[in-house]
């Protein structure tokens, strides 16, 4: 196995750094690598706080009596030049748990108030974003939204947030013909065949 002699710190930027990994390959031979993360400084990536935590969260939010609508910003991101579908997100922020953290972001995008729904602590975790560059970890919450009306939101200046509440015929529409996440267009395939229950995968306490 590899192993990693030295880290440098390349950037000194407040939501996101890039690092140098110089590194001893399996071979011998001497290697670099290069990371981003949410950490601030060395000290605090994965790599030597031995623990994995919830830098960001994410929710998948069901809204209105019947449940029948799922909760999707379309948002414009500069790293791709476009506008992409993904669910609400956001960071953590220090001292702040990843379910208030939810609750907050999805009022601060949407102007929605989530009530989170208790589930086996397995389907909360935290798990890694893009590990082949980065340790950020996001863990995701699932709740629900009584009312299906749209809200103002609550945007930084740097934001550009459209607020979608879409049903499953929209769903389809999205899956065939947009750009989105990843994580989203997985859990939006559950939404769109578990017509009885879209939680229906998850331990609900």
């Amino acid at each position: 196995m590899g192993e990693i002699k030295k880290i440098n710190k390349l950037t000194d930027k407040k939501f996101l750094n890039f690092y140098e990994l110089e590194t001893v390959r399996k071979t011998g031979r001497p290697g670099r690598y290069f990371m981003a993360s949410r950490a601030e400084n060395p000290e605090e990536l994965e790599i030597n706080r031995g623990e994995t935590r919830a830098d960001g969260v994410t929710m998948y939010v069901l809204c209105g009596p019947k449940r029948d609508k799922v909760l999707l910003i379309h948002q414009f991101r500069w790293a791709i030049g476009h506008w992409v579908y993904e669910f609400p997100a956001g960071l953590v922020e220090k001292g702040e748990s990843y379910r208030d953290a939810a609750v907050r972001e999805v009022w601060e995008e949407t102007g929605m108030k989530m009530t989170p729904l208790d589930v086996d602590s397995m389907y909360e975790r935290p798990y890694y974003m893009t590990d082949g560059l980065t340790d950020e970890c996001c863990a995701m919450v699932y709740g629900i939204c009584e009312d299906d009306a749209l809200k103002p939101q609550h945007l930084e200046e740097s934001e550009e947030i459209e607020v979608v509440l879409a049903d499953r015929d929209e769903v389809r529409r999205i899956l065939r013909e947009e750009r989105l996440s990843e994580n989203a267009a997985f859990q939006l395939m559950h939404f769109l065949h578990d017509v009885e229950d879209p939680f229906a995968f998850l331990d609900v306490k």
